[in-house]
């Protein structure tokens, strides 16, 4: 394991040093009779607080610089906090014990020749015709419609539900609109609907599932008193020059364009998930000929990395984790053993990519990183301090190019 222990010896020269001002700190904060603010004498202000109340101040003064010794001389590069134990302290000094967390070791033993086949892309006329349908229904427009319901009509109803002729609670409503397919009512009540007009009234039985989340309805025979209002249509716009405007699509004329434009488009999508699906399945492979042990602080660490950019993306969308976690109805320490397999095999990829790296001498210079940076803020549309500042700094633009050429080399050996 990447885990080792370092025991700190402070000296009592060094320690009364740190003491004394620990003392002068603290007894600007407290008022003893007979002595103006401050000026209460170190021995009566150790015989009133006790000498280990100088303690915790003393300690947090000299951490940083002995810490920073430690790191010097055991030349140790840590890739978590150090956890720190006070192991003997008093008035002649202190012990203080670092546990150092250094990267996991990954030991490659094949990365080359994986013979991992990419999935040919294809996109069938169904494909591209059921596409033009979805972007057709976007700019949709809703009308009233004389007739009888179909699958994908809305009608407006209202609805009371009975049990033995008795309306149960939460079965009732008026001027809902109900979209037929939509399967937002219990199975059977929107196909019964279907063939009825405007004006119509239907009484509709039905049995609730078995698996219904109500004990007082699940399995139980109802029946839905059923009056139609008003029934709606979706109207599908004309494949012309208007819906190409609404889309966009500046270079598009013709049904023909279109039809070549909706093509292009997703096998442009379905190369990108070839392509990370070739990516995945080339690390799951060079992970099961990986041996690496990896310590738990290094997992609770990622787990906490990835929480926080979950947070981040859910605050995009207006929400926050703490709402996500009401929502879902978990804690967050439920979320935090949901994601270790996820940050396992993160850092698993990570130093599986590195230790490739170094062995194929994979390097990216400086320059190299500048024509990166100034190729992302333009793509972006950022400035090249806004990019960094994205990224964290240059060095994880280097880090990241890095990563993505040792990918491209799994790939072009594969």
């Amino acid at each position: 394991m990447s885990k080792q222990v370092i025991t700190k010896k402070i000296e009592k020269d060094a320690w009364d040093a740190a003491l004394n001002s620990s003392f002068e700190k603290n007894v600007k904060k407290v008022k003893v009779d007979g002595f103006r603010d401050g000026k209460c004498p170190r021995n009566i202000f150790e015989k009133k607080y006790g000498k280990e109340s100088l303690y915790n101040d003393a300690i947090d003064a000299l951490l940083p610089s002995i810490y920073t010794e430690v790191l010097k001389e055991s030349k140790l590069e840590p890739v978590v906090q150090p956890a720190i134990d006070i192991k003997n302290i008093d008035e002649n000094g202190v012990e203080i014990e670092f546990t150092i967390i250094t990267a996991p070791v990954a030991n490659v033993k094949k990365y080359k020749g994986l013979k991992v086949k990419r999935e040919k892309v294809e996109v069938s006329e169904k494909e591209i015709k059921d596409e033009i349908q979805r972007l057709r229904e976007q700019y949709a427009e809703i009308e009233i419609k004389e007739g009888k319901i179909k699958k994908g009509d809305t009608a407006v109803i209202d609805f009371e539900g009975f049990k033995d002729g008795v309306a149960f609670a939460g079965g009732k409503g008026e001027n809902y609109p109900l979209e037929i397919g939509s399967d937002t009512f219990i199975p059977g009540f929107e196909d019964a609907l279907i063939g009825l007009k405007s004006g119509d009234k239907k009484d509709v039985e039905l049995t609730f599932p078995e698996d219904y989340p109500s004990e007082e309805l699940k399995g139980q025979k109802v029946v839905f008193k059923v009056t139609v209002h008003e029934v709606k249509t979706r109207k599908l716009p004309e494949i012309n020059e208007e819906l190409f405007d609404d889309l966009g699509l500046t270079d598009v004329h013709s049904k023909e364009d279109f039809e070549k434009h909706v093509k292009e488009d997703i096998e442009k999508r379905k190369e990108q998930n070839a392509e990370n699906k070739l990516i995945e399945e080339l690390l799951e492979k060079v992970a099961k000929e990986t041996e690496i042990e990896i310590d738990e602080e290094i997992v609770h660490e990622e787990v906490h990395r990835m929480l926080h950019s979950y947070d981040e993306r859910l605050r995009m969308q207006g929400l926050s984790l703490d709402q996500y976690l009401s929502f879902a109805k978990k804690t967050i320490e439920d979320l935090e053993n949901e994601s270790k397999d996820e940050a396992k095999k993160n850092i698993t990829y990570r130093y599986m990519l590195e230790e490739i790296a170094n062995k194929e001498n994979i390097i990216v210079t400086l320059e190299e990183v500048d024509e990166e940076i100034d190729r992302l803020a333009q793509l972006y549309q950022m400035t090249k301090e806004e990019l960094v500042k994205a990224f964290g700094s240059k060095d994880m633009v280097q880090y990241d190019l890095k990563m993505r050429r040792t990918m491209e080399f799994l790939k072009e050996n594969n």
